[in-house]
């Protein structure tokens, strides 16, 4: 039996409504397929979120509404907060404390650079949670990778990991995620075509494509989900 204080999808939907009309069950299957809240599944495989859960995508969402902030830089935010550490402010306020899962108190020193993570293959099959014959699936139609160069994954992979073992309960499997890298190529191709005219500095072009990868994702985000509920 779940314990008492954890909720069901829906019942945290419709917690988060009374504040954020826009939430819908598809935002927080995407926020938790982007690695910023990791509900505990029941025995049925149900998701069941704790107090702490539903705290987080509360933070998330709220810094997304009033900061206006990319993914990359709330998962920073977490991570700082998750450490004990405060986030440093990226817009003219501060953004919230992230309550109850610490107490923030004032940086002391300068944040260090977020580390890429490089685990090795038996490591990638332990924290995804996938079998050997399904990772060799994803490795044989190139969804997961090794970093160039290297025998280690990094932070794509092991995302690209989970979210195949958790939508293969759905039925969709590495032809699917095909489809879906074949798209996103696309769409990687279209980003950067726009923006050659526009940039002339390659540190220039770093940012101005992160910025744009961002805004196409919240785009893309936004009209699978009207497709799918219109």
């Amino acid at each position: 039996m779940p314990a008492p204080s954890s909720r069901s999808i829906g019942q945290v939907l419709k917690v988060l409504k009374e504040d954020f009309e826009d939430i819908s069950i598809s935002k927080i299957r995407f926020l938790e397929g982007e690695g910023l809240v990791s509900p505990e599944r029941a025995p049925s495989g149900y998701r069941r979120y704790s107090d702490q859960d539903i705290a987080r995508l509360r933070y998330i969402l709220e810094v997304q509404q009033k900061h206006y902030l990319p993914l990359k830089v709330i998962r920073e935010h977490l991570e700082k907060l998750d450490a004990g550490e405060q986030p440093v402010a990226s817009g003219a306020s501060e953004p919230p404390p992230l309550e109850p899962v610490v107490t923030p108190t004032p940086p002391e020193r300068q944040p260090q650079a977020k580390r890429p993570i490089n685990i090795p293959r038996r490591e990638l099959l332990r924290l995804s949670g996938l079998s050997e014959n399904q990772l060799s699936e994803l490795e044989r139609h190139a969804l997961v990778v090794p970093r160039r160069g290297t025998v280690q994954y990094g932070r794509d992979a092991l995302t690209i990991a989970v979210a195949a073992r958790k939508l293969a309960a759905y039925g969709m499997d590495a032809r699917h995620l095909r489809a879906i890298k074949q798209a996103a190529e696309r769409e990687a191709s279209l980003i950067e075509q726009s923006l050659t005219p526009h940039v002339r500095h390659r540190s220039g072009s770093r940012q101005a494509i992160a910025d744009v990868m961002q805004l196409v994702l919240y785009a893309h985000a936004a009209l699978l989900r009207s497709t799918i509920t219109s």
